[in-house]
């Protein structure tokens, strides 16, 4: 009896792989013939990544979406269908996004006219998906399909106002560190006067890049290990003021350095490579916060239900991985 049930399990199992693998070949199909006219803006965001420290986090993106569906893959993958009638909505308005981004916003700089196309395209990969594997995986995955809007540049006019802010926290903040340790220092917006040196707190020292890596961090680590959504929104949130004061840190200390140790340290080794030992305080700061979060949950993870649940909220569960296709 117990061969014949290992023998039920391994042709079921069987059974699924094949049906996994198929309704994967097609989405490796159309990801790939996507390709084709997408490849010059991927080209473009590829080339902006490499070369503009604010977009770097681009890259990263695909791959934390991916490990994303790889690790909730039994949820994600529990019910595969075909979903042709309500994946094409989505894949039209992404199309024509994508044409128009082509003719009529031409005339835009570079980076806006390239977060106009990727949107464009992230919209068609997610048509793509709910199209290959049906809309009850497309809501499991909701997150990490989501999470490739982050692969959108930001617009030149909102990102130079996020560095502004980030500039006017950081000095507000670097202010009352100062005052806190004594040291005399005349204050007047982004420039500091200390004791035969002036400073100023430039747009390069507002941490954009550090911001943005620890923001994506934080919704990523807020999604797997937190359950419910106020909690990871307000984890996320978070990571703003800890930013601000990881930056007026960084300030502080190189200085105090450079005006009572050496002068050397205004140009020194740590003003131009120290963001990684600095953000360590930023990660002393929220590594307690998510855990002492994660410890005040009380929630149940929900399992997926099928579409037939979802409507009618009863009768029997569907098999997984059941051979019906979505027309609806």
């Amino acid at each position: 009896m117990e061969a014949n049930y290992r023998l039920v399990f391994m042709e079921d199992l069987l059974t699924i792989s094949r049906r996994l693998t198929a309704h994967g070949l097609w989405f490796g199909i159309f990801f790939i013939l996507s390709l084709l006219p997408f490849w010059r803006p991927l080209n473009a965001l590829l080339h902006l990544s490499l070369h503009d420290d604010r977009y770097s986090h681009i890259l990263l993106i695909p791959l934390m979406s991916v490990s994303l569906v790889y690790l909730r893959r039994e949820r994600i993958f529990a019910f595969l269908r075909y979903c042709p009638s309500k994946s094409a909505p989505l894949l039209v308005v992404g199309v024509v996004l994508f044409c128009l981004a082509q003719s009529q916003f031409s005339a835009l700089n570079p980076t806006d006219h390239l977060s106009i196309v990727v949107l464009a395209i992230v919209l068609v990969w997610m048509a793509g998906f709910a199209l290959c594997f049906g809309m009850q995986s497309s809501r499991a995955a909701l997150f990490p399909l989501l999470l490739l809007l982050l692969m959108i540049p930001i617009p030149t006019i909102a990102l130079d106002k996020t560095v502004v802010a980030l500039q006017e926290g950081s000095a507000v903040m670097t202010y009352a560190l100062f005052k806190l340790l004594g040291v005399p220092v005349l204050w007047q917006r982004f420039k500091f006067s200390l004791p035969g040196v002036e400073i100023e707190i430039a747009k390069e020292c507002s941490g954009i890049r550090s911001s943005l890596a620890l923001f994506i961090t934080s919704i990523v680590a807020g999604y797997v290990f937190l359950q419910s959504n106020w909690r990871r929104v307000s984890f996320s949130l978070l990571t703003v003021p800890v930013v601000i004061f990881k930056n007026a840190v960084r300030i502080v200390t190189i200085s105090c350095l450079g005006v009572y140790v050496n002068p050397g340290f205004f140009e020194g080794k740590l003003h131009r490579y120290g963001g990684l030992p600095f953000s360590l305080i930023s990660l002393a700061i929220l590594v307690p916060v998510l855990f002492a979060l994660q410890n005040g949950e009380t929630g149940t993870i929900e399992h997926p239900r099928s579409d037939e649940e979802e409507t009618s909220g009863a009768g029997e569960t569907p098999t997984p991985l059941s051979p019906r296709t979505e027309t609806g």
